[in-house]
Formats: C-alpha cells, sequence, structure tokens
C-alpha cells in the first residue's frame, strides 16, 4: 500500500502543484502521548493530537513569544491558543497500533487525521512532524496526512530519514538539497541564526522547493520549530496535562 501512496503522490505533485497563496494558512498537527507510552509503545496507548491553523501577526516579526500571546491560563479545561492562532482542534483517544520503523502512519495517521477533520478554518497546507518523501516507500506520515485530508502537506524533521545532503550555514535562510535515489526530496533550512537547522520534506502535492519556502515563512526566527508546529505540540501537551493531571 505505500508503495502504491508513494507513486500517487509522485504523480499528483507532478499533475497538481501546489503554491503558496498570498496570504497563507499554515497548519501544524502534533501527537503526545500518556507518561511512559512514548517511543515504540503498544496498541492501545493514549494519545492527545492537536491540530492548529495559525497566520503571521502583522508586524509580529521574529520576536514572536508564544507565552506572551497565549489566551487564558493554566488549569482552566481546554488548552490555551495563542492570539495568532485562528483555529485548534484537540482529539484524545488510544491508538491503534505500536511504533514499527517506516510505519509511522500506522500509529499515528488515525488520530492525526481526525484532529486535521475538526480544524476550522482548514489550512492551505499542513506542517507534519514526520518525513514526507524522504521514506524506503516514498510514503512517510506527512505524504499519508496529505493524502488523507487533501491538504497539501509538507514534513518537518531534526534529521532525514533515508535521504541525505550536507547541512547548509547556520544563518537563517541558508538551505541545501536532501537527495534520494539521485532526486531532491527535501533541504535542510536553517530556520533560525546560530541553530542547528531542520529538514523540509516534500510531502503531499508539494515540491521540495516548496516545502524549504513553506518551513522558512512558518518560522518567527526566534526558535528552531515553524511556528504550527510549536503550537501544536504545545496544545497536544496541554490537553494531556488537563485530562492526567500532569505537567504539559
Amino acid at each position: 500500500m505505500q508503495h502504491e501512496l508513494g507513486r500517487a503522490a509522485r504523480l499528483a505533485v507532478d499533475a497538481d502543484p501546489w503554491t503558496p497563496p498570498s496570504e497563507a494558512v499554515f497548519g501544524g498537527c502534533f501527537v503526545a502521548f500518556a507518561p511512559g507510552e512514548a517511543g515504540p509503545g503498544r496498541p492501545g496507548d493514549r494519545a492527545w493530537a492537536a491540530a492548529v491553523a495559525w497566520t503571521p501577526v502583522p508586524g509580529g516579526g521574529r520576536g514572536r513569544s508564544a507565552d506572551h500571546h497565549l489566551r487564558g491560563a493554566p488549569g482552566h479545561e481546554r488548552p490555551r491558543r495563542a492570539d495568532d492562532v485562528v483555529g485548534q482542534a484537540v482529539v484524545g483517544d488510544r491508538v491503534p497500533a505500536s511504533y514499527v520503523p517506516g510505519l509511522l502512519a500506522r500509529r499515528e495517521g488515525p488520530i492525526l487525521g481526525a484532529a486535521v477533520a475538526l480544524l476550522h478554518p482548514v489550512p492551505d497546507v499542513l506542517l507534519v512532524d514526520a518525513t514526507g518523501r524522504d521514506h524506503p516507500r516514498g510514503a512517510g506520515l506527512a505524504v499519508h496526512l496529505g493524502a488523507v485530508t487533501g491538504i497539501p502537506s509538507i514534513g518537518v524533521t531534526h534529521r532525514p530519514l533515508v535521504a541525505s545532503g550536507p547541512e547548509p550555514g547556520s544563518r537563517r535562510g541558508a538551505t541545501s538539497p536532501v537527495r534520494l535515489d539521485g532526486g531532491v526530496v527535501g533541504f535542510w533550512v536553517c530556520t533560525s541564526s546560530g541553530v542547528r537547522p531542520v529538514v523540509a520534506h516534500a510531502g503531499w502535492r508539494t515540491t521540495a522547493e516548496t516545502a524549504a519556502a513553506v518551513v522558512l515563512a512558518a518560522s518567527s526566527g526566534a526558535a528552531r520549530t515553524p511556528v504550527p508546529l510549536q503550537e501544536a505540540r504545545r496544545v497536544a501537551r496541554e490537553a494531556r496535562s488537563l485530562t492526567l493531571g500532569v505537567q504539559p
């Protein structure tokens, strides 16, 4: 099935490549597991998935501080929402599978898809904490979620999975390609000067070049991780904390 999805992803980007609109809404999604249930885990592990829709605040620039922009306070019934987040959704459930290398979608795909399905407004593009076409069968979780939701998708990780390529310099905006089987499937992107770059992965209907441009545009420069993923991670962890009574 993943081989077929990988082929479908290549055909989709060739036939209908997505390009960012002038004022894009960036989406991000993330899963937080119950204490002791991260890693490979087991079927039935408890998890909280968050999806957010984010737009940059005019004049917000590179000094964005998530804590400064949060609405509400810890202890409320729902996770707090940042002022520049235009929508967020949370789903708590048990995952159907343990983690098997190369099959992250079996563990996290259903709960992430459920959270994204509840998100309004629907983002123009979805950032996923996973790889895309940098995958043994060309179908990482970012590709899977894009195909399932119909939203163009981009993966963001700290390192390549099976692709390779030298890192760029440590100046914000610096990029260098990562290649797999002779093709460019992503880019190293330095999102914050002096900080190690992340990898922007081509996903569903997105090229590697578009992935790099979006990851940079969705980053404030004040942190390594793009803002939509920062916010989705925070919301998922706050939802877990509110349910279990543990620290986010």
